[in-house]
């Protein structure tokens, strides 16, 4: 009998780098057939409460984020990877310094990387790109919207693949936290660390089997194995290693609104996993 799977266990909000507003986000999972859902906004709980307060009913809600981390390669050089972290306590002193830390880095980092677009001859502002990103610091997608509506790009990704990927003359860095500080920091605060998409992108170049080993003594918890990233090869090698070093699978779409062609709710997660994050969790899920 094939497992029961009802949630997406990452999602964004025009809180971060998507679009929808948290009631939109619910109405996008109800449509959808979900129960549970995830709110993942990048290093952010700031919609938590609003989302907390729209709960309905039949739906439940995961508050996490996304942290954003990096891991050397062999020659030194930094690449992205991403956790998840659900069920946290956001007013942990380590979760809220470090994002305060980014915030504040953050803001101006996306405004560097527009002037840098500007004086390279690109017809975008800066006041666009804000109003773009709304109650949001500026990110990165928020820059690729302004690009497409230029018509310089067709969609986000092109502005990434582009103009704005780590490699690009127009982008700024942020001082990093690694890959383990961010697995130790989810987990000193109560929370479920969760590596996202794993095989996608660089990331896919440094989480070896034995990268991912070495995480499990800091509190690494599961791998998101199904994404819209990951082809069948990469699930059936991520199921894997979560099964042999007893990781929880997970599945979401990272629903990102119009920013990206992604589907709510086409990856999803066994009920049965969910539940097993919920128990491990500090904090409770959001209901009605």
């Amino acid at each position: 009998m094939a497992p029961e799977m009802t949630a997406d266990l990452h999602t964004h909000t025009a809180f971060s780098d998507g679009t929808d507003t948290p009631e939109e986000l619910l109405a996008a999972a109800r449509e959808a057939g979900l129960r549970t859902i995830a709110l993942t906004d990048h290093d952010t709980a700031a919609g938590w409460d609003e989302i907390a307060a729209r709960v309905r009913s039949g739906m439940r809600v995961l508050p996490g984020a996304e942290f954003s981390t990096k891991h050397p390669r062999e020659d030194g050089s930094l690449v992205s990877v991403h956790l998840l972290g659900y069920l946290f306590d956001r007013d942990d002193a380590g979760v809220a310094g470090e994002w305060q830390r980014m915030k504040d880095e953050r803001a101006g980092r996306g405004a560097r990387i527009v002037e840098n677009l500007v004086t390279a001859g690109y017809p975008i502002t800066l006041a666009r790109v804000r109003e773009i990103a709304g109650v949001g610091s500026i990110s990165r997608p928020h820059i690729a919207r302004a690009l497409m509506e230029a018509g310089i790009v067709a969609s986000v990704g092109e502005a990434f693949d582009e103009l704005l990927h780590d490699g690009s003359p127009h982008y700024t860095a942020l001082r990093s936290t690694s890959l383990v500080e961010g697995v130790e920091m989810i987990a000193a605060a109560g929370g479920v660390p969760v590596i996202a998409h794993p095989r996608a992108r660089a990331a896919a170049t440094v989480l070896t089997a034995d990268v991912i080993e070495s995480l499990v003594a800091v509190g690494l918890a599961g791998l998101e194995v199904r994404h819209p990233d990951h082809d069948d090869a990469a699930r059936a090698e991520l199921a894997d290693i979560a099964s042999n070093l007893g990781l929880l699978a997970t599945g979401s779409s990272d629903y990102h609104g119009a920013n990206k062609t992604l589907r709510i709710g086409q990856e999803r997660t066994d009920d049965e996993v969910v539940e097993q994050i919920v128990e491990r969790g500090t904090v409770a899920p959001f209901t009605a």
